[in-house]
């Protein structure tokens, strides 16, 4: 069971709870399992890390001072993982990567390396 922290009393709960079973603090936004309900830490708002409010993208009414929101993304976190992705992979990775895309080509040429060979040892 995944689990995941109470923001109000930090107490462990299933990471799929819509509401805290000891405060009943909302967890999830609109009573629905798959929507996150992000909050900000302390005195803090999320809109000063966020990429829409970042970009001028936002149409939150509560903007900029929103503690609480549903479509809320980390402008550090989002720029981490593009520099995951176009940071080039190793050559290691690289052949890996081809070959686990070309299996089937590489069995049908070893089959027909084998093929050869036994036609070359019989003549």
């Amino acid at each position: 069971m995944d689990t995941a922290t109470c923001p109000r009393c930090k107490q462990n709960v299933n990471s799929q709870a819509v509401t805290c079973p000891y405060c009943r603090t909302q967890l999830k936004a609109y009573g629905h399992p798959g929507i996150p309900l992000h909050r900000a830490q302390g005195d803090e708002y999320l809109c000063d890390t966020c990429t829409y409010h970042l970009d001028d993208t936002c149409n939150y009414s509560k903007r900029p001072h929103a503690t609480e929101c549903t479509l809320y993304q980390n402008q550090e976190e989002r720029d981490l993982e593009l520099q995951e992705k176009n940071r080039k992979p190793d050559f290691n990775t690289s052949i890996n990567n081809w070959i686990r895309r070309n299996q089937s080509l590489l069995l049908i040429f070893g089959l027909f390396f084998i093929c050869l060979l036994i036609v070359l040892s019989r003549s």
